[in-house]
């Protein structure tokens, strides 16, 4: 019931409390509204048990399309399709340069080889791609722009 009362909120209540009913009426107050919590759940718990011995295994019939509907409605999109398009195989939204960085900290200074430093701007696409000279502009694939 207060699950998404925070201890902030609850000291704010228990604070306003204080100043509305006073220092005499306050543990009063708060046994009252313990035991009518309490009496609330046994209500609860009560007319629970009440269907289950009335209807039996009917009732059973009745709890899992709730039960079913209760965990749709906790389903994200993401999930949705992980389970009933890709059959719970996740792996098509892990993403592999994520994996592989993972754990390992962002060094923005490359590393000094002894070797020639690249250009400003120019990126290298794997260890296959043609080394561009100094001026020359790399190939274009029409049908990939």
């Amino acid at each position: 019931m207060f699950g998404n009362i925070g201890w902030g909120e609850l000291v704010i209540l228990l604070v306003a409390a204080l100043v509305i009913l006073g220092p005499d009426r306050l543990p009063g107050a708060i046994s009252w509204v313990s035991k009518s919590i309490r009496q609330v759940k046994d209500y609860a718990n009560g007319a629970s048990q009440q269907l289950k011995d009335e209807l039996g295994t009917d009732f059973e019939d009745l709890r899992k399309p709730l039960a079913d509907l209760n965990q749709l409605r906790g389903m994200t999109p993401r999930a949705v399709i992980t389970k009933h398009l890709l059959d719970g195989d996740d792996s098509i939204f892990k993403n592999p340069v994520e994996d592989t960085f993972k754990g390992k900290p962002f060094d923005a200074k490359p590393k000094s080889s002894g070797g020639p430093t690249p250009q400003a701007g120019a990126v290298s696409m794997s260890k296959d791609a043609p080394k561009l000279a100094a001026g020359d502009t790399p190939p274009i694939d029409a049908d990939a722009t």
